[in-house]
């Protein structure tokens, strides 16, 4: 697999491995405490990955299929960048800097994303490991195509349109972004 995929299915992993080791550290109870009055808990932070993954699912395996039709036609020159917009984004949306203690960086989610309820913690890492397998099996499908050719629109913001090649390394740094939220709710809480 090329390396830049390998990065990517990597930066999923990784998120997996962070999310696990939340599970472990933090009691079920402190996993739905919510650090100050309308922050997100733990369990919030993870439903909010979930339901991107879940409004991501169609849009990539459309765009996987549309990368396979063009390798077809064109020959792949071996080299996966990210669109200038989706570099922007991708470098932006990793996880969040501490200044003066406070998270600086955050932006609010739309309507559509934000988690209105608080699932049993088993569920939600559940929803999260079968997605990320999902995620991760589709990454992998992607080797050898021209990926970085075809545009995917944002779920949050439709009228936004990223490679796929970009696609993808912002949805593995968006969960490092929300993990590191879920981590800080959590300690927040003891």
């Amino acid at each position: 697999m090329h390396n830049r995929l390998t990065a990517i299915v990597d930066l999923l992993d990784s998120a997996t491995r962070r999310l696990d080791a939340l599970v472990d550290a933090v009691p079920e109870e402190r996993w739905h405490s919510r650090p100050e009055p309308g922050a997100w808990s733990a369990a919030q932070c993870v439903v909010h990955l979930n339901m991107s993954s879940e409004a991501y699912r169609a849009p990539l395996a459309a765009a996987v299929e549309e990368a396979r039709a063009l390798g077809e036609r064109r020959r792949f020159d071996g080299r996966y960048r990210c669109d200038p917009l989706g570099w922007l984004l991708a470098s932006m949306v990793g996880p969040t800097p501490r200044i003066a203690g406070k998270r600086r960086g955050r932006v609010k989610a739309p309507p559509p994303f934000l988690p209105s309820d608080d699932p049993p913690r088993d569920q939600v890492v559940t929803q999260f490991h079968e997605l990320q397998r999902e995620l991760v099996d589709l990454v992998r499908s992607c080797d050898g195509l021209p990926i970085h050719k075809v545009k995917v629109a944002s779920v949050f913001v439709p009228a936004v349109r990223f490679n796929l090649y970009a696609t993808l390394l912002i949805l593995g740094r968006h969960q490092h972004r929300h993990l590191q939220q879920a981590e800080e709710a959590a300690g927040r809480n003891e």
